[in-house]
């Protein structure tokens, strides 16, 4: 009897537990259940994104390859589409800012500088990657010195740490300098740039800019 006495007050010891905890237990259950599977989702919808970014991206690049690189008269729209679906769709991704890069260089091609202002400005805003930071103000002061705005150029430059990218920061600096009439100023800038030039694509300019200017200046 004892043995029966203590299953039944076990037995509403859980009933009574169950009254006050149930309902909380079963919906933690629910939230956990749900968060799991919100979470997955979440996952799913990141990947997407990333899968079209991606894919845009790609196609992006072959057209600006096939109507920038390869047509003599290049045919824009599908550039401008892809690169502005970037922009809009995926407006949080470093794919849409390599796009905002690419349709400045189309700006640029076409001479619309103060488009190619606008995408360098709006990667510059945005990303939070210092190399794309500094290849965006690069390239923005290469074209403040296509609008003739040479003293902008190098306000801009002043504040750029060129880090990985010295030749090309220190031969812009040296076509500022010489913008500017400071010929000495332009042959240190260029020697600096040619020490960090060694081997690279651009030291054969570098060092013609360099020849230039002659052995007194600097």
């Amino acid at each position: 009897m004892a043995e029966l006495r203590t299953e039944e007050e076990q037995l509403e010891a859980l009933k009574n537990w169950w009254k006050e905890n149930g309902r909380s237990l079963v919906i933690g259950v629910v939230v956990a259940v749900s968060g799991v599977l919100g979470w997955q989702g979440w996952q799913a919808y990141n990947e997407r994104q990333a899968t079209e970014a991606s894919w845009l991206y790609q196609n992006l690049v072959e057209a600006v390859v096939t109507e920038l690189d390869e047509n003599s008269d290049p045919q824009l729209q599908t550039i401008f589409h892809l690169a502005n679906q970037l922009k809009e769709n995926h407006s949080k991704s470093t794919y849409s800012q390599y796009a905002a890069l690419l349709l400045a260089r189309v700006a640029v091609q076409t001479q619309d500088y103060s488009q190619a202002l606008a995408e360098l400005n709006w990667v510059i805003e945005r990303t939070s990657e210092d190399d794309l930071k500094t290849v965006a103000s690069l390239r923005k002061a290469r074209v403040l010195m296509s609008m003739n705005q040479v003293d902008q150029a190098a306000s801009l430059l002043s504040g750029i740490t060129p880090g990985s990218f010295a030749a090309l920061y220190y031969e812009l600096l040296g076509d500022v300098a010489f913008r500017q009439g400071d010929l000495n100023a332009a042959a240190r800038a260029y020697d600096q740039a040619l020490a960090a030039a060694q081997n690279m694509p651009n030291q054969p300019v570098i060092q013609m800019k360099r020849d230039e200017l002659g052995s007194e200046a600097g």
